[in-house]
């Protein structure tokens, strides 16, 4: 019993100590959308498993709003790329560069795919880069591709 009162104790006085602390979140408002938005690196695949693949690339800091998204557009045909995938991302207005990551599942195993990346902003306007064409393979079933970043 006593030392469930010294557990509450302590509960209640750390608690006490984080909530009277000045140190709040801010939140910052929208940083100025980049006049121009270019691919540094990439769009590369990162892994890839018998039904999902994870795309990589880099691109300058593509400004407005932090929560963005990361798109790609694929398909098994390079010419009939309108399978889309999106993830999420939070910018970081202090960094010059943003790294995308763009989670696509539902996929076969041994099959090709064909894509590009994009990204856009959360009210669904896109930055104004698009990849080239690029294609993966998925491995056999079981099985993992990891590159290297």
């Amino acid at each position: 019993m006593i030392r469930h009162f010294a557990k509450l104790a302590i509960v209640a006085l750390v608690g006490g100590v984080l909530s009277s602390s000045p140190a709040v979140a801010q939140i910052l408002p929208p940083a100025k959308k980049a006049e121009h938005v270019k691919i540094i690196k990439g769009p590369a695949l990162e892994l890839a498993l018998d039904d999902l693949a994870i795309v990589r690339w880099t691109s300058t800091n593509p400004g407005g709003d932090d929560e963005h998204f990361a798109v790609a557009h694929y398909g098994t045909d390079s010419s009939d790329l309108s399978q889309t995938a999106k993830s999420h991302i939070r910018l970081n207005q202090t960094h010059p560069e943003t790294i995308f990551r763009v989670r696509i599942p539902g996929l076969k195993p041994q099959t090709t795919y064909y894509y590009w990346v994009t990204s856009m902003g959360a009210d669904g306007r896109s930055d104004g880069v698009k990849s080239g064409v690029n294609q993966f393979t998925t491995p056999v079933s079981g099985q993992r591709i990891v590159a290297n970043p």
